[in-house]
Order: C-alpha cells, then sequence, then structure tokens
C-alpha cells in the first residue's frame, strides 16, 4: 500500500455494487481506496455441493455485461449460476402473466446467483488492482467537506483526502447521514423470508410468483434441482414462519405455491429481514456520491434493488470515466450529472414496486377483482410485455 492518503476517489463499502465500482475503475488512471469495515470476504466452503448462500440475486442481462466488462463474471464457477429463462406471475383469481426469455429475442431473462460467490469474484479483481488501496478491517468516524476535497478520520485515527466520496455502506448509510442525505423510510410492515430448498419436479429455468392478500410468494430456480425462496410477508406471519421446523415450512411454502414444484427440502436454514422504501431526493451531494442500498431501498419483489445499486455504479463510473477535462473527480456539475441521470430509474423502480405491493397485499374486493383483470389483459399485449422486460432487465 502507498504511504499517501490523498486518493481521487475513496469508495466507502464493499459489498457488491461498492466493488463493483472500484473494478469498473480499474482502468481509469483514478486514484482510488475502498474503505471496509469488515475483513475481505473468504469463499470457505462455498463451493461444496451442498452448501448454498441464501443471500441469492437475479441479476439483469445489464448488470451481467458490467460485471463481464470488469472481468468479474469470467471467475464465477459457472455451475452455480441458474438461468431464468421464463418467469411466471400468478395474481389470486385465475389471473397470470409470463414473461419469456424468447419474447424478448434473449438467451435469459436473468441469472440467479449467490451473493457470497460474485462477492469473492470481485474482490479477486480488486487484490490485483494497481490503482486501487483496500483498507480494511476500518471504521469511519468522521467527515469533513471542504470546497477542495473531502476528509475523512477513521476510527483508529488515520486520515484520507479524496476529491470524491462513495457511499456505497448499505441500507443504515453512514455517509448518507455525514452528507445531509437523510429521509424517513416508509415501512413496508413485510418481512422477506428466506431460504434454499431441493425440489422434486424439475423448475426447468423458471422463476414462479404470486401474489396473494397475505404476502408475495417467489421462488426462483437454482442450478439442478434447487430453489430459492423470497416470501415478503406481515411481521406476525414472518416470526410464524421462521418458529416452524424445516417439514412445516416446506408444508407451507408447498400450499401456497399450489406443489407446483412437487415435494420441496430445505437445504438452508430460513431467514428474515424487514423490508421498507426508502426515498432520497438527491443521490449526491458535496464531494458525496451514494450508490446501491445507500442510494435507495425498494422492496424485492422484481428483484431489482441489486440491479438498480449496479446501475448506479455503473452511470457513476461512466461520468467519471467521461468527465473530460476536468481533473476534479467531485466537480460539482459532474455530481449533478450522476444525480439527474439516476432519477428517473430510480423513482420507476420504486414506485412500480410500491403500486404491486399495496395493489395486491390488499382485501378490498373491488381492487382485488381489477387487479388480476389487468394482470390477465397485460399477458395479452406482447410489445407492452417487451416494453417492460427491456426496463427490468436492463
Amino acid at each position: 500500500m502507498k504511504t499517501s492518503t490523498q486518493y481521487d476517489v475513496v469508495i466507502i463499502g464493499g459489498g457488491l455494487v461498492g466493488a463493483s465500482l472500484a473494478a469498473a475503475l480499474k482502468q481509469s488512471g483514478l486514484s482510488l481506496a475502498l474503505v471496509e469495515a469488515g475483513p475481505a470476504p473468504q469463499l470457505g466452503d462455498a463451493t461444496q455441493p451442498d452448501d448454498w448462500d441464501c443471500r441469492i440475486y437475479a441479476i439483469s442481462p445489464g448488470s451481467r455485461r458490467y460485471l463481464e466488462d470488469s472481468g468479474a463474471w469470467a471467475l464465477l464457477d459457472e455451475s452455480r449460476i441458474a438461468p431464468v429463462e421464463e418467469m411466471r406471475v400468478f395474481g389470486d383469481i385465475d389471473s397470470k402473466i409470463e414473461f419469456s426469455a424468447y419474447q424478448m429475442g434473449a438467451p435469459e431473462l436473468a441469472c440467479i446467483l449467490e451473493n457470497r460467490l460474485l462477492q469473492h469474484a470481485l474482490w479477486q479483481i480488486l487484490a490485483e488492482q494497481d490503482n486501487l488501496d483496500l483498507i480494511h478491517p476500518a471504521r469511519c468516524a468522521a467527515l469533513d467537506i471542504s470546497d477542495q476535497a473531502a476528509k475523512l478520520t477513521l476510527e483508529d485515527g488515520r486520515t484520507i483526502s479524496a476529491k470524491l466520496i462513495v457511499g456505497a455502506d448499505g441500507r443504515n448509510s453512514w455517509v448518507r447521514n455525514q452528507a445531509g442525505l437523510n429521509a424517513a423510510p416508509v415501512d413496508y410492515q413485510h418481512h422477506g423470508v428466506v431460504a434454499n430448498f431441493t425440489c422434486e419436479l424439475p423448475h426447468r429455468g423458471i422463476a414462479h410468483q404470486w401474489f396473494a392478500p397475505d404476502g408475495i410468494l417467489a421462488l426462483l430456480p437454482l442450478p439442478d434441482n434447487r430453489l430459492s425462496m423470497v416470501w415478503s410477508v406481515t411481521p406476525e406471519r414472518s416470526a410464524e414462519l421462521m418458529a416452524l421446523s424445516n417439514e412445516a415450512l416446506c408444508e407451507q411454502v408447498n400450499a401456497a405455491s399450489l406443489s407446483t414444484l412437487g415435494k420441496l427440502n430445505v437445504i438452508t436454514p430460513a431467514a428474515a429481514f424487514p423490508l421498507r422504501l426508502l426515498t432520497l431526493p438527491h443521490v449526491s451531494a458535496p464531494r458525496v456520491a451514494l450508490i446501491g442500498d445507500a442510494a435507495h431501498n425498494m422492496h424485492p419483489l422484481a428483484g431489482q434493488g441489486v440491479n438498480t445499486g449496479f446501475r448506479d455504479a455503473r452511470e457513476l463510473a461512466e461520468q467519471l470515466l467521461n468527465r473530460g477535462g476536468c481533473n476534479d473527480c467531485g466537480d460539482a456539475q459532474l455530481l449533478r450529472r450522476y444525480d439527474r441521470k439516476r432519477r428517473e430509474d430510480i423513482a420507476t423502480m420504486q414506485g412500480t414496486t410500491y403500486a404491486l405491493k399495496n395493489l395486491f397485499c390488499n382485501d378490498d374486493p373491488i381492487l382485488r377483482s381489477l387487479r388480476n383483470l389487468g394482470l390477465n389483459a397485460t399477458n395479452h399485449l406482447v410489445p407492452f410485455k417487451k416494453s417492460l422486460m427491456r426496463h427490468a432487465f436492463n
């Protein structure tokens, strides 16, 4: 590590989105540092056949291209990746909408991938990156912003100067708070319950989702006859599910999914986390840019949280790589462009997921009829479905 503590860009948070930004800037000529509170991720036993991460992401084709450009995708074990060739979404009164890669003229709609495998691949890139210093484990203590630079003080007393601080430190972002970009989150009054299973019947690369007044259940394909569950339910229902034995949980999932994939067996213990909506008026401030969960929180029903975060990182990298004659990575005009470019995409994804959650998790009989009628009608509008897919899977 170089002794200088002055950088062009300092990224705080080494999760998927923060690490991807650092990797995207490896040929930029910029001096970078990444500050991560925890140790470097370890692969451990993740490649063992029966050990699966319950944190699963649906990576869109656009996000895949972004990760391919950095070299991270090539480091992944393809036997741990499952393509989604079709998506079937069901309402609660004999209604459904189907999306297919064939209709899009694409090989897949998305790829289902474990968090820790992608994290490890990205950190392999970072470990060999000449223009990057990895500072970990290290916690931030103070952030001082001036017209010329931002000064970051770590808990161990070290100070780091940067033209731009990037907050990639998650939903409870310290950087966001220090930059004064906070807003009150909206509690969805739902928890996401996740677990992985083996299934009796082949899933054939099909992702399934059921919307019902008492929750939203998604079953996503994993390699071979395995699947990943994300079940959005009330906190009370979440507590009930978490208290069940593995056998009883399988019975509940089977009932909610109409036994579509036959008998299920748990292969990773269930976990639960609260869901919320966080909308910020801006995702940048003087010498600060936010990306990923630090910039927005949304409902996971469309699987777009991490993809929206990758689009943040991709756009910020593009602005930094194409800044013309400007040598200042924290230039106010550059940050305003980034903020403006991200506004519509974030608002669209948040608005769509919020509306769908409130539309379907509702017992109103009139809404119930209208939502299911609309789902069936949309299923026959192929051009409209293609438009929806282009945006969601970009």
